[in-house]
């Protein structure tokens, strides 16, 4: 680990970025064009010790999960992200796999979005990023580990990832996140993170089983969904997916499809700085 090289790339990647570039605004009072630390380890899901820690060369090894929150913080290119990787003495993940960073590109397609809940997902279904909307609608995804990391995963092994959808509407999910997983599978033939993860489903879940010996394919594209929020009830949403060239990543917003569904969207934004968990 290069502490010293560390901790002066995070404090230079700090003071370049446009606090806008973020979705904060830069009010008048502002002393620095850069981002604070606090506003670091806000976007990166961290405490504010810990960021002046990194920077003043004090910190222990960071986690590549860690590295991970702070490259969509700090909205570094991929380029930038493996040298912070080689910084704090980690191998960076293989381009192409789940375990892999969202893309900065998209990553910043996610501040464009503004009070549209967007996120970026691998073609597995692992939740990569998410803008402040989406975290607000469907709570923190990206701070999964292990199997849990993925949308399927969850779906057919704990009854609360279910909570915020209609009862109606299971049925045709379960089926569609089968179908998803199904495309991926066939493009990713032998890849052992997709065999262990189809296998785990098939063990843990009946239903899986079911639905996958059906052999139905389907990427995911559009589609329209209600979102059951505890704090401003049920949200109907138009889900637009756009997938990147190699299909290894996608982007998925989500806009309300009628009137009242964006009065109670944009109530959520109001009510946003309250901390939410979806269980």
């Amino acid at each position: 680990m290069q502490r010293e090289q560390l901790a002066d790339f995070l404090r230079r990647r700090r003071e370049a970025i446009r606090p806008a570039e973020v979705g904060i605004a830069d009010g008048p009072r502002r002393r620095t064009t850069g981002l604070r630390r606090e506003e670091v380890a806000r976007l990166a899901g961290m405490s504010v010790d810990y960021v002046v820690r990194l920077e003043q060369a004090r910190s222990s090894q960071p986690s590549p999960q860690l590295l991970a929150a702070l490259a969509r913080a700090l909205r570094l290119t991929e380029d930038e992200r493996t040298h912070l990787f080689h910084l704090a003495g980690h191998q960076p993940p293989a381009a192409g796999t789940t375990a892999g960073l969202a893309r900065a590109g998209l990553v910043r397609l996610l501040d464009l979005l503004g009070d549209n809940p967007a996120m970026v997902l691998s073609d597995l279904g692992e939740v990569l990023a998410q803008n402040r909307a989406s975290v607000l609608l469907v709570g923190d995804q990206t701070g999964f580990t292990g199997l849990r990391r993925f949308l399927a995963y969850r779906w057919f092994t704990e009854p609360d990832a279910r909570i915020m959808q209609p009862a109606i509407d299971y049925a045709d999910h379960a089926r569609r996140l089968v179908a998803d997983l199904r495309a991926a599978a066939g493009r990713r033939a032998g890849d052992p993170v997709v065999d262990n993860l189809v296998a785990r489903l098939s063990a843990a879940s009946a239903d899986f089983r079911s639905l996958w010996a059906e052999h139905e394919v389907a990427v995911r594209r559009a589609d329209r969904k209600t979102a059951r929020h505890p704090r401003v009830g049920p949200i109907v949403l138009d889900c637009e997916t756009l997938i990147t060239p190699d299909q290894g990543q996608e982007l998925v917003v989500l806009t309300p499809a009628d009137a009242e569904s964006r009065e109670r969207l944009a109530l959520l934004m109001v009510l946003g700085d309250e901390e939410f968990t979806p269980h």
